[in-house]
């Protein structure tokens, strides 16, 4: 009986671990980057704000907030799959990799930015 319960739970237990790496793997993984997609997102959003795009903008609309991402689901390849977002107060600028080497940054185009029609969050209000 004694045995019974000790095989149960080392079955159970080995199978929710499987489960969460799993989880992680498939979903998780491919929104979390590593080291050096750290380094290389940190270069792409300085490169980005000396950028003619990003002046442009700058001048035109009141920068809110600049955020490195990637999306490894969507497609492409590295360096593709790696972007950097300006939000705006009336919309979000979306930046990619002009080529390979990533040498400029270019406007990839807008997306909705929910602080058009929604005052933002910050400062916070007690």
């Amino acid at each position: 009986m004694k045995n019974k319960l000790l095989i149960t739970v080392l079955i159970t237990s080995i199978a929710f671990n499987l489960f969460l790496f799993g989880r992680w793997f498939i979903f998780e993984r491919a929104y979390e980057p590593s080291e050096s997609e750290q380094v290389i997102l940190s270069e792409m959003v300085q490169k980005t704000v000396e950028g003619e795009d990003y002046q442009k903008i700058a001048e035109k609309e009141n920068i809110i907030a600049i955020d490195a991402n990637l999306d490894k689901n969507k497609g492409g390849a590295f360096p593709y799959y790696l972007g950097v977002s300006v939000r705006t107060d009336k919309q979000t600028h979306l930046f990619s990799c002009d080529d390979d080497q990533c040498s400029e940054m270019e406007s990839a185009g807008t997306a909705y930015s929910r602080y058009k029609d929604e005052e933002p969050s910050l400062p916070l209000k007690p």
